[in-house]
């Protein structure tokens, strides 16, 4: 296991290096949802998010679905409607555990995202669930976030990372397939093939 060196233990550590904060970076944080941030969050097709449970562990969890599914309830609430996935429900134990939430929503193409944090309670309020079908289908749950905190986080990350760049990009040759990662992880009896042949089954069968 990797043993570091330095570890920094205090703020004034990091203004050291850091220097003090950006006047608009230090005055852009509001505690509602604004004009700007609904329009962007009704436009997003991706959000991330990042809930922790009673003894600290953190959950990350990507969701997409076409603009317009991220719903702006009022400058105070946003709900998420919750689709088919792995049933692992990570974010639902989390949230009964510690409601604490944090929200990053992405628009394809634009290199700035916007952050939102709060609190989250999950829900299957009828009236709701009904505007958030697809295909006739309805979630089963919808997450509703308190906002305390929402805020644009500018574009470096994605300039850095070249994620709307194709051109750009590396190749994908000798990743793992998400069956092989599946099979060994797990260490089920199944073929790497039956595994991801099945996983692309589920990807076409089972969005909604």
């Amino acid at each position: 296991m990797y043993e570091p060196k330095h570890i920094v233990s205090t703020e004034a550590e990091i203004r050291e290096v850091l220097g003090d904060v950006l006047y608009s970076q230090d005055t852009k944080c509001i505690d509602h949802i604004d004009e700007h941030c609904r329009v962007w969050i009704e436009r997003s097709t991706f959000v991330v998010l990042s809930t922790v449970n009673k003894s600290g562990q953190i959950d990350v969890a990507p969701k997409g679905d076409p603009s317009g599914s991220w719903k702006v309830l009022d400058p105070h609430t946003i709900a998420i409607p919750d689709r088919l996935g792995n049933n692992r429900a990570d974010t639902f134990t989390n949230i009964l555990e510690n409601p604490r939430i944090g929200l990053m929503f992405v628009i394809p193409n634009r290199r700035e995202v916007v952050r939102v944090s709060g609190e989250a309670l999950i829900v299957k309020d009828a009236d709701l669930l009904a505007t958030m079908s697809i295909n006739g289908k309805l979630p089963n749950f919808a997450i509703i976030v308190r906002v305390e905190e929402a805020m644009f986080h500018c574009g470096k990350s994605m300039i850095r990372s070249n994620l709307w760049n194709p051109e750009k990009w590396e190749s994908v040759e000798g990743l793992p397939t998400y069956g092989q990662a599946l099979k060994d992880h797990g260490k089920l009896p199944l073929s790497v093939e039956d595994m991801q042949a099945g996983v692309e089954r589920n990807e076409v069968e089972n969005l909604y």
